[in-house]
């Protein structure tokens, strides 16, 4: 055995070296080879049964590919998608504060005789009924007690507490609030008072004068607590007793309570001073 393998190598070198040597002597002689058909013949079954059997498995790995590219271009469109909501939200809500200042402005404009001083709503009354606001304005702004608190729709309150940066407002609907008032359109007076809830109430009102449904309510500045004519709310309901002295109207306040984001405050109005709480 240790003889006869060298041998073997021997001829397996030797027959390889004549295929080849025989294959270049076909090469030369022209187109048909011999030994390059029969090679074809036998390898290309083999291809083709290689190549199908390679099919699925490059299919799989194309698919592994696909799925792969698919998953990060969803990331990156995800991403891109997350940052343009992002930028809708924002310019929405830079719009939404321009449309706020737009509308100070125009009132600012349109009440020239009024310093006002805008601030911004900090703070809410926590418990079930909105009675009170916290602004980020104080003393240090100028502000005391006492001072109106308004927006271009109407009134708001006023201050009820001063701190070096911020204050509190305390709301039309506050039950101690009181406000001097007449309706605009039959100039009859009464006072407005704040109760538990978003509504007002106009108490002492003469029977005699009539009171419907729609009827604006102004402050009359009586009492020197707020300026003549800002806007409270409109009539939403009337209460009539023949028996009573005075009639009673429900007003709907002209300004959202609970939806304020930012208010002003009437600067250059000395009100009547608040008593101690």
């Amino acid at each position: 055995m240790p003889v006869k393998a060298p041998r073997q190598w021997a001829l397996v070198v030797i027959l390889a070296l004549l295929l080849v040597l025989a294959w270049l002597v076909f090469d030369s002689l022209g187109p048909p080879n011999p030994l390059r058909d029969s090679l074809s013949q036998i390898i290309s079954p083999l291809q083709l049964v290689t190549k199908r059997a390679w099919e699925p498995v490059s299919g799989l790995f194309a698919r592994l590919r696909s799925a792969s590219e698919l998953q990060r271009e969803n990331e990156a469109l995800r991403a891109e998608n997350a940052q343009l909501r992002n930028q809708v939200i924002l310019l929405h809500e830079a719009q939404i504060e321009n449309e706020n200042l737009r509308r100070q402005l125009g009132f600012k404009s349109a009440v020239p005789n009024y310093q006002l001083l805008s601030a911004e709503v900090i703070g809410r009354d926590p418990g079930n009924y909105l009675q009170y606001l916290t602004i980020d304005r104080g003393a240090e702004d100028g502000l005391a007690r006492g001072m109106p608190v308004l927006t271009d729709a109407g009134l708001v309150g006023r201050i009820s507490q001063v701190s070096r940066n911020a204050s509190q407002v305390m709301l039309l609907t506050d039950p101690s609030s009181s406000v001097s008032a007449f309706i605009q359109r039959s100039r009859a007076t009464g006072v407005v008072q704040g109760h538990l809830g978003s509504e007002l109430v106009m108490r002492y009102i003469p029977q005699s004068e009539t009171v419907v449904v729609g009827d604006v309510i102004l402050t009359s500045g009586l009492g020197g607590n707020f300026p003549k004519r800002l806007v409270i709310g409109q009539v939403i309901e009337v209460r009539r007793d023949d028996v009573e002295m005075f009639q009673e109207a429900v007003i709907a306040p002209s300004v959202a309570l609970r939806d304020l984001e930012s208010v002003m405050v009437l600067l250059n109005f000395d009100p009547v001073e608040l008593p101690e709480e």
